[in-house]
C-alpha cells in the first residue's frame, strides 16, 4: 500500500515524513511555491530531535500522481480546499481511490462521500505548522500525534487496520474507531476557537465556554454523537509538545492560514458548521454566528492577525446572545 498525502502542509508534511522515514512507500502533493521547493531541495521535516531534508516524490495534481485502487489517499488540506480537491482527485480516478479525510471539521466526509464510495474519517490530534515553502514542523517529542481512524460513517475494515498499523510504526498513536465520527465531533469543539485566535492572537475562556455550549445544544437537538472529555483525554495523553529550536509554535490551522496570507479561513466549516446545525434545528447560535462572520472579515478586509481586541469581540458575543 502506497500512502498519498494530498495536501503536504504542516499536518500532512508530517504524515508524510514520518511514514517515508518507517519506509513505506509514500508520495505527497502540494501546490505552488510549496511544490516547487519540495521538488527542488527536499521536504525539510523539523522536530524536536531532527532537522532533515527527506526525498519524497511529490506531484502538483493528482493526475501526476498515478493514483493506484490500493493506494490511501490521505487528504490533509483545510475545509475550504476540499470540494476542488475532490473534484480533480476523481478526474484522476474516477472514483477507485479510498480517501481518507485527514482534516478538522465534519463536512469532508460528506463531501467525499458523493464521489468515493471508500471514504474514511481520521481525527487529527498533531502540534504541527507549516509557514514557510518547503518546510514543515513537528512540535511533539515521542509520539508525534494522535490520528485514529474508521470507515464513515461508522465501522471499521482491514484497509483501516492496516493505515492504523502503518502511522503506529510511523511514530503516531493511531488506532481504528468504529464510531471515529464521534472523536470528530469533540475535536469540533476545540476548533471552534480558531478563528477567535486568529482575529485576537489570544483567546477567552467564557468566549471558548459558550461557543462549545452551543455546539453541544446542536448536538443534542441534531441527535449527533459526541465522543466525552474523558474519551478524547486518554487518546491525547501520549502526546507530548516540545521545544524545536528555531522554531516558534504560532498557533492554530487558521491562525497559520492567515500568517501565510493565504486568502482564506476555514471558519465556515468550523463554527460554520454549528451555524447550519442551529438553523437547522431551531437551536440559537449567536456566539458561533459572530465569529464566523469575524473569521471571514478577517481575510475580507485583509486584516492582519490579532488585529481584533479580544474585548471587542467579546462585547459583540455578548450583544448578540441578549439580543
Amino acid at each position: 500500500m502506497r500512502f498519498v498525502i494530498y495536501g503536504a502542509g504542516g499536518i500532512g508534511g508530517t504524515i508524510g515524513a514520518r511514514l517515508h522515514q518507517a519506509g513505506f512507500e509514500t508520495a505527497l502533493i502540494a501546490r505552488g511555491a510549496h511544490f516547487e521547493a519540495i521538488v527542488g531541495d527536499g521536504l525539510r521535516f523539523v522536530s524536536p530531535t531532527q532537522d532533515v531534508r527527506l526525498r519524497i516524490p511529490c506531484f502538483a495534481h493528482p493526475t501526476d500522481a498515478g493514483i493506484r485502487p490500493d493506494d490511501a489517499v490521505v487528504l490533509c488540506m483545510k475545509g475550504q480546499h476540499t470540494e476542488d480537491a475532490l473534484r480533480d482527485l476523481h478526474g484522476a480516478t474516477g472514483g477507485d481511490a479510498r480517501v481518507i479525510c485527514c482534516q478538522n471539521g465534519v463536512e469532508n466526509e460528506r463531501l467525499a462521500l458523493r464521489r468515493f464510495p471508500r471514504t474514511y474519517a481520521m481525527v487529527v490530534l498533531l502540534p504541527a505548522e507549516h509557514l514557510e515553502p518547503g518546510v514543515v514542523v513537528n512540535f511533539a517529542e515521542g509520539t508525534a500525534g494522535c490520528l485514529d481512524a474508521g470507515c464513515y460513517p461508522k465501522g471499521v475494515d482491514d484497509f483501516i487496520e492496516a493505515v492504523t498499523a502503518a502511522l503506529q510504526q510511523a511514530g503516531f498513536s493511531s488506532a481504528p474507531d468504529c464510531a471515529i465520527m464521534g472523536q470528530k465531533y469533540a475535536k469540533l469543539l476545540g476548533n471552534l476557537n480558531n478563528a477567535v485566535q486568529a482575529a485576537t492572537g489570544t483567546g477567552s475562556r467564557a468566549l471558548a465556554a459558550r461557543l462549545r455550549e452551543e455546539a453541544l445544544a446542536c448536538y443534542r437537538a441534531a441527535g449527533i454523537h459526541c465522543a466525552t472529555v474523558e474519551e478524547t483525554r486518554a487518546r491525547r495523553t501520549e502526546i507530548r509538545g516540545g521545544e524545536v529550536p528555531g522554531h516558534k509554535r504560532h498557533g492554530g490551522s487558521s491562525l497559520q492560514s492567515m500568517l501565510r496570507g493565504t486568502g482564506d479561513i476555514e471558519s465556515d466549516f468550523l463554527n460554520g458548521e454549528i451555524v447550519l446545525l442551529g438553523r437547522l434545528h431551531g437551536v440559537p447560535v449567536p456566539a458561533n454566528t459572530v465569529v464566523q462572520e469575524v473569521g471571514n472579515r478577517l481575510v475580507r478586509e485583509g486584516l492582519s492577525p490579532g488585529s481584533v481586541p479580544i474585548e471587542e469581540l467579546e462585547r459583540r458575543v455578548l450583544g448578540a446572545t441578549a439580543a
